[in-house]
């Protein structure tokens, strides 16, 4: 039996970049909640987001944990901190240097796999030949223009999987890796909403509602934790182990699933930052729609996920995404403190009901090890 694939230092380490470019993605998001400011924040994110599954994916089928290696993923890192420093000016004067180090980063990623026989044709070549000279060429022009040709180039990256799906078939994945890598990438995404709960009071007044708003927000926080990691990480390493196409497995649930789940993730820590700070004023239609919607995208996500892995919808979770946006207009009214409730006992409801769902089906089935009832996990 094969040794099981271990998270190296070194990919712990690159993490801490995307530490910042999380930070930074919600400071874009904190200044700017309509839909032009959404759409701005996830044509920079993806990118971002690309450069780390891409140097995850290759972490994954190659061993990497030598000189050599760690020097390239430290290069990548090095990109993916000059994109984190250009996102505030992305769509200004900084635009050509988060091209160009989006470029740099995938040309290194390039170099890393040149090993792997026809490698270059493939989603990495594609990052190097295509999206990152379509992402230095947007830096280079300013408006419009600039926004389509990034566009165009997250694009390129997000079907680069599809277009090549015959190709990686053909590579050999490590089934334990990748789920712990996106899971890391989830806490990472979750420890902005730590940050988004306490930055905004840390230097101010903290009475008794401020403090009851803090603790609510944590709550929540928990409550999207215990979603993924208490039911859905073990349900996600078991259909990779067992999966006929681990290929598809791995692009549609977390290449692709993830990306929402994280995204869903930061849009809530946004509205936490703009919430907690001022528990008794009633939020505006812009942040419920980060809290709100942020969590919605979340739980919607899971379902897509479910589907993906086992053919089966995920009726609780559908259930609570379809509450999260009844009671978003409901809200508009309320207090801050009010809206945090509301969507606190929504998930806590949530966790409760499929505790309640796998406990029964281990008493189905006999079975206490959870990966044995898997599809009710997910």
């Amino acid at each position: 039996m094969a040794e099981e694939k271990r998270v190296t230092w070194a990919e712990l380490y690159f993490d801490l970049v995307f530490v910042f470019a999380i930070t930074q993605v919600s400071a874009l998001l904190h200044h700017h909640h309509d839909w032009a400011g959404v759409g701005r924040a996830l044509v920079v994110f993806v990118p971002v987001y690309w450069c780390w599954v891409g140097t995850t994916v290759q972490a994954n089928i190659r061993d990497v944990d030598n000189p050599r290696d760690r020097i390239g993923i430290f290069a990548v890192g090095l990109g993916g901190l000059c994109m984190a420093l250009a996102i505030p000016g992305a769509d200004g004067g900084r635009g050509v240097l988060y091209g160009g180090a989006y470029w740099l980063a995938r040309v290194v990623l390039l170099a890393m796999v040149l090993r792997v026989p026809g490698a270059w044709r493939g989603p990495y070549g594609v990052g190097a030949a295509v999206s990152g000279p379509l992402l230095l060429a947007g830096g280079l022009i300013d408006g419009g223009p600039r926004v389509a040709l990034w566009a165009l180039a997250a694009l390129c990256d997000l079907s680069a999987p599809v277009v090549f799906r015959r190709r990686l078939a053909k590579v050999d994945y490590h089934p334990g890796h990748l789920p712990e890598r996106f899971g890391l990438f989830l806490l990472v995404a979750l420890g902005e909403s730590i940050v988004g709960i306490g930055a905004p009071v840390a230097g101010a007044r903290l009475g008794p509602l401020e403090l009851a708003s803090v603790a609510t927000a944590f709550v929540i926080s928990c409550a999207l934790w215990w979603l993924y990691f208490g039911f859905a990480a073990d349900a996600m390493r078991f259909a990779v182990e067992t999966a006929d196409s681990r290929r598809d497995v791995i692009r549609r649930v977390f290449s692709y699933g993830h990306l929402a789940l994280i995204a869903g993730v930061i849009t809530v820590a946004v509205g936490f930052g703009e919430t907690v700070a001022q528990p008794g004023l009633a939020l505006g239609a812009g942040t419920l729609g980060l809290l709100y919607g942020g969590c919605a995208l979340y739980l919607l996500s899971f379902s897509y996920t479910r589907w993906v892995m086992f053919r089966m919808v995920s009726p609780t979770r559908l259930a609570a995404a379809a509450v999260v946006l009844v009671l978003l207009p409901l809200m508009v009214r309320l207090p801050a403190i009010g809206a945090l409730v509301a969507l606190a006992a929504v998930l806590l409801g949530l966790n409760w009901l499929e505790h309640v769902r796998v406990r029964r089906a281990q008493a189905r089935t006999g079975e206490e090890d959870p990966r044995c009832v898997a599809p009710e996990l997910a």
